[in-house]
């Protein structure tokens, strides 16, 4: 087992990854306060993995609520039912509730902790790649709105994150590849040597290699760490970590939510990025091809499948919470490795750039 910390001075918390960590109940029980816990999870992971969480706890008092699976899911309504379940079993404000599920079951669960009687213990235990790399690390919780995704949340940090890479072995395909999608966001936003690594290893991780998975997630989550204790609340470098996040954040409002998993959003969004850093004269046409290159050597998607109205992907551009006065904001690589945001870009190359994927 690795052990990253994530320092936040009084709201530091461990990070464990490793293999069958589920069935080590210290790593959870050191870190509940109280007597009550609720696990939240979905349709699909409860078969899979809730006993097994649930085994952990018995010297408490547990609770679970089972939501449906889906970004599409990602709502208030959904966290309404996390706040009645724990109304309904009376839970009080020592209790604490575990996160068992991917992204969308950890941010939702995460913003029901923050706001339940004003604030509650809650822990992360991811069980897809994208969570366990980037949406279970650094805090961010919250829920999409018809008009624009993660509009509505809250900073609130766990009080830790466990990671056990064998959840992976009942992860599909398709959901594995767009949690690479994050994984390389981490080499082209500012680890040339984590890029590097995952040119020469990208085939034996797609094969699910789990020495080298275990090691990429302990990379990707450092990376994450590293940024978020620079700046937590996201008012300076931690917009970084939106490398791609503007433009496939487009095309899942309009496309709906679902239609893309996130990650594969997020995939033809970094390449957009990446394009445009080449039309603002940044890098070159053959640093854009390994870029598209390693997304395809991770099955992932490099172009947008269905038509998409120009002016509604614009307005779904400008839903962004990077966006200050209106403007725009837009994370580009100077060089590969190293991203920089910025507001300064020419229109019409942005234009060109949106014109060619939609």
């Amino acid at each position: 087992m690795k052990t990253l910390n994530l320092d936040l001075g009084e709201k530091s918390y461990p990070i464990y990854i490793g293999q069958n960590l589920l069935s080590q109940k210290e790593l959870l029980t050191n870190h509940i306060a109280g007597k009550q816990v609720m696990i939240v999870t979905n349709i699909t992971v409860a078969p899979l993995y809730l006993a097994k969480v649930k085994a952990l706890l018995s010297a408490f008092t547990v609770a679970e609520v089972i939501l449906p699976d889906g970004e599409q899911y990602k709502t208030l309504d959904t966290v309404n039912t996390i706040f009645t379940a724990l109304l309904e079993a009376r839970f009080d404000r020592t209790c604490t509730l575990v996160a068992l599920g991917g992204g969308v079951v950890g941010d939702m669960t995460g913003y029901a902790a923050a706001s339940y009687q004003r604030g509650v213990n809650f822990i992360q235990i991811p069980t897809t790649l994208l969570s366990q790399v980037d949406s279970s690390v650094g805090g961010k919780t919250g829920v999409n709105h018809p008009l624009g995704k993660n509009m509505i949340g809250a900073f609130y940090q766990p009080k830790c994150v466990v990671i056990d890479v064998d959840t992976l072995d009942t992860l599909d395909d398709r959901q594995y590849s767009a949690g690479m999608a994050e994984v390389i966001k981490y080499g082209l936003l500012g680890n040339v040597g984590f890029l590097t690594y995952l040119q020469d290893n990208i085939e034996a991780l797609m094969a699910r290699d789990k020495t080298l998975i275990i090691e990429t997630v302990y990379q990707s989550c450092a990376d994450k760490a590293d940024i978020v204790a620079q700046d937590e609340l996201e008012s300076g470098k931690r917009a970084l970590l939106n490398f791609g996040h503007t433009f496939g954040h487009a095309i899942e409002n309009t496309l709906g939510y679902g239609v893309y998993l996130h990650g594969e959003a997020v995939a033809v969004g970094m390449l957009m990025a990446t394009k445009l850093s080449k039309l603002e004269g940044f890098i070159n046409n053959e640093e854009v091809k390994q870029v598209e290159y390693l997304l395809q050597k991770a099955n992932l998607p490099v172009a947008i499948n269905s038509k998409i109205d120009y002016q509604d992907f614009t307005n779904a551009m400008s839903v962004d919470k990077k966006a200050i006065n209106n403007e725009v904001r837009l994370v580009l690589m100077r060089q590969l490795g190293q991203a920089f945001i910025s507001d300064d870009y020419q229109p019409n190359n942005l234009e060109q750039i949106i014109k060619e994927f939609l």
